[in-house]
């Protein structure tokens, strides 16, 4: 399902309403956004992902937030579930840092460090946050390329 919406509410009734009965659902989950918690390893990535029928998974350009990485793609960034890409499986999935996974903090997670930064920011590791309420559409680090959702 692409496309531009107004809200967050608005991509949830579109996506999880019937449109042919107005008030049932298309599914007994009910919530579009109720996903489970992230942990940085060692939990089933299939579920989460599973459930991201409609929003694309996007890589970033270096020092790019998400929300000009999915309106470059004529979408908006999906905020309440990036926590759901906050996850070092599903980050070294999508991304080429197949080496360390390490907890950063900052609103530019999840990301990878891209292969030119400084050799102190571990270059070509994949990066994630134990706090998931800085999670951010908003963004960037000069040295880093984020994993976004859109929709």
């Amino acid at each position: 399902m692409a496309g531009t919406y107004a809200s967050v509410f608005e991509y949830c009734a579109g996506r999880c309403k019937s449109v042919v009965h107005e008030n049932a659902y298309l599914s007994d989950f009910h919530h579009c956004f109720s996903l489970p918690s992230n942990s940085s390893a060692g939990t089933d990535t299939n579920l989460p992902e599973a459930r991201l029928n409609g929003i694309n998974v996007v890589v970033g350009r270096q020092g790019e937030a998400c929300d000009s990485a999915c309106k470059s793609r004529g979408q908006s960034c999906v905020p309440n579930i990036l926590s759901v890409l906050n996850n070092c499986d599903i980050i070294q999935k999508h991304m080429s840092c197949k080496g360390a996974c390490l907890a950063s903090v900052g609103p530019d997670k999840p990301a990878e460090v891209v292969h030119n930064a400084p050799k102190h920011m571990n270059p070509g590791s994949c990066l994630y946050t134990q706090t998931q309420s800085i999670l951010s559409c908003g963004g960037s680090h000069q040295h880093t390329r984020r994993l976004c959702l859109c929709a």
